[in-house]
């Protein structure tokens, strides 16, 4: 679905066809009146005495050819409410089959300087996603808005921040929703290396280099696989001037994860074609970053790899030696992400010298248990970053919420025979004994873990989600970008 928005300072000569109206909580139109003459606005109070006011959107005939739609809108509704709002609103344009309307911002009753009309639009957009390029009929449908009014002009000014928000979002949920016969490590870096049109720096670093570097953790989780592995990192120089340290940004890429030879029962096996949205959050936010200009230095870093059962494959019980030293025991080829990530934050803390580092990653089914499609989990080593990153959510609605890291839990992980083992059989806690390994690879930067596995691909449609991939993360980490580091 297609998406067309026309802002005009005026209610133009031509009478809407579908006129839509923001009106306060109990449906009063006191502030809409000027808008029809007498006998309208007789007629419409009406209508309403007879209408379910309960909801949200009621919608009739003025007359023959003049269709009004009224939006409850309470006062002083936050940002991401809006946002709720203006995709809910979208159900109602789908579901009513419309394909033109006009809306009159005038009649929102919100703040100076609160930008009601712009985030409206932006959740609507959102919702608006669809992935059906492998369908063989398309329905080509555009829905053309007509936003009317003098109140359009913050929205005007903001509309790159919002532009670049959604393409940025949509980015990570294209990339989470192509079937992994397409999107291999191989192609997932052509992806990416398309992004050097909008002036990020692309770095792919294939096997052969890898293993020179001596990333074998990494390595080792693709060594089932004839597809090859990589591993990419996205630099975006925004402000040139300003030698401050990047914000670094990490993403555990597993194209597709069968568990190796910790193999995975069979029932929704399909799903772990998803578990590389760590990696597409990543691309998603500094795509976003260039389209919008962004003043700041960030540096995204992914690993890419699939996880297979070839002749080949890692087995239960190898060692390998990751790019910082340390050597793992891998217990179990299923918990694979935390291997990729190993190297991917111990690379980025001694390249890049980052001012924080936030990885991403599907990690563990253990944080849906906890806390299921409504919060993320966090992990930290720095309070500051934590408490920063759980507002930046709060405000967008892309919540947080932390776990406990702590010494006591480094037993379960020690081995016997290695510096660490990738899993812990005995002690519970499954996702906060990952967070703990991950910690190992971080040598001193604030660091913080967001497991997203429940929050990455959604069965139900919610909220700004349409259903499937809903690119959680990229206006989370844009928010604590804009909020706390431009």
């Amino acid at each position: 679905m297609s998406i067309k928005i026309n802002y005009l300072n005026n209610n133009g000569s031509k009478s809407p066809n579908n006129y839509v109206l923001f009106v306060e909580e109990n449906f009063s139109i006191s502030t809409i009146k000027k808008n029809f003459s007498n006998t309208e606005n007789s007629y419409i109070n009406e209508i309403l005495k007879k209408g379910d006011l309960k909801k949200k959107i009621l919608s009739f005939d003025l007359n023959s050819k003049k269709k009004i739609i009224l939006i409850k809108a309470k006062k002083n509704l936050e940002s991401f409410e809006v946002e709720n709002l203006g995709a809910e609103f979208y159900n109602f344009i789908k579901k009513n089959h419309i394909k033109e309307l006009s809306i009159n911002s005038d009649s929102i009753n919100a703040k100076p300087g609160k930008d009601f009309i712009g985030h409206f639009l932006h959740g609507l957009k959102l919702k608006s996603y669809e992935f059906n390029i492998y369908k063989s009929k398309k329905e080509n449908k555009i829905i053309t808005i007509n936003a009317l009014g003098k109140k359009n002009n913050l929205t005007i000014k903001n509309e790159l921040k919002f532009k670049a928000l959604e393409e940025g979002t949509n980015f990570a949920r294209d990339l989470v929703s192509e079937p992994p016969n397409v999107l291999n490590p191989k192609e997932y870096v052509n992806r990416l290396l398309k992004l050097r049109k909008l002036g990020i720096k692309v770095t792919a670093y294939n096997e052969s280099q890898l293993k020179k570097m001596g990333m074998h953790s990494l390595l080792g989780v693709g060594r089932g696989s004839v597809n090859e592995s990589f591993l990419v990192t996205l630099e975006w120089e925004g402000n040139k001037k300003n030698k401050k340290a990047p914000l670094s940004f990490v993403g555990k890429g597993v194209c597709f994860d069968t568990g190796g030879i910790s193999l995975k029962p069979a029932k929704f096996m399909e799903e772990m074609k998803y578990d590389m949205a760590g990696s597409a959050v990543v691309a998603g936010l500094i795509q976003s970053l260039a389209i919008r200009k962004a003043k700041i230095n960030a540096v995204g870093v992914v690993g890419l790899v699939e996880n297979m059962p070839g002749g080949n494959a890692q087995r239960p019980g190898d060692i390998v030696k990751a790019y910082n030293g340390k050597t793992i025991e891998v217990l179990n080829t299923d918990a694979e992400g935390r291997l990729v990530l190993a190297d991917a934050l111990s690379f980025t803390e001694k390249k890049f010298k980052p001012r924080f580092i936030i990885d991403l990653a599907t990690l563990t089914g253990a944080i849906i248990v906890a806390l299921g499609e409504e919060y993320a989990g966090l992990f930290s080593n720095n309070d500051n970053l934590s408490d920063k990153i759980f507002k930046a959510g709060e405000k967008v609605n892309e919540k947080v919420w932390r776990l406990p890291l702590h010494k006591n839990y480094d037993k379960l992980m020690n081995s016997p025979i290695a510096d660490i083992q990738n899993i812990n059989y005995s002690g519970g806690a499954g996702s906060i004994t990952a967070a703990q390994f991950l910690q190992r690879f971080i040598y001193k930067t604030p660091w913080a873990h967001l497991d997203i596995a429940g929050m990455a691909f959604s069965k139900k449609a919610a909220n700004l989600n349409p259903g499937g991939a809903t690119g959680f993360g990229v206006r989370l980490l844009n928010q604590l970008i804009e909020k706390y580091y431009e």
